[in-house]
């Protein structure tokens, strides 16, 4: 039961973009600001990890901003508080190892050679500037856009690019793993 309400919440949290664009006009900002809290709180309670409560946490921000301001903004800033959070989180990573990417590396490979955790460490470096670039972009969208554009930007075209990064990066992992195999 518990992976399947995760796996609702992480379906609702990606489709939050849609969501939010469809009930525009519909639905005052305010109570879509509410829902997002309301997922947040939910998904940190589902997983117990410390980054779903910070998420909530500047959730319930953009809900008093979307609150006092009345409209939208708050509530399409959305995806540039998770980009941030993760910035935080990867980048706090580096200063304080294990890289963040390593401790995921760890679990399937819990005796990471000392090349797998400079690899790692570099692929950190990597998503903190995909979340940096990532971050700028639904920003743009979200202050100078069509709710069209953001909704296409931050419901789909950001989650192809994360995609593509982590391909690209399974790629590069595999060509690493044989090269330092050969040496």
């Amino acid at each position: 039961m518990h992976k399947l309400v995760t796996a609702v919440l992480v379906v609702l949290t990606v489709l939050y973009p849609l969501g939010v664009y469809l009930a525009m006009g519909r639905v005052a900002p305010q109570w879509l600001a509410v829902l997002l809290v309301m997922l947040a709180v939910l998904r940190a309670v589902a997983t117990r990890q410390r980054f779903w409560w910070a998420v909530a946490s500047g959730a319930a921000v953009l809900a008093l901003a979307a609150w006092w301001q009345g409209d939208a903004l708050a509530v399409k800033l959305y995806p540039v508080l998770v980009n941030a959070v993760l910035l935080v989180v990867f980048a706090v990573s580096l200063r304080h190892p294990p890289s963040a990417v390593e401790r995921l590396a760890r679990l399937s490979e819990p005796d990471l050679p000392p090349s797998g955790v400079r690899y790692t460490r570099k692929v950190t470096v990597v998503w903190c500037i995909f979340f940096v670039a990532n971050g700028a972009a639904a920003a743009y969208t979200a202050a100078f856009s069509s709710d069209a554009a953001w909704a296409l930007y931050n419901g789909l075209i950001a989650y192809v690019l994360m995609g593509c990064l982590m391909g690209s990066e399974w790629l590069v992992r595999q060509w690493v793993k044989r090269r330092d195999a050969v040496a």
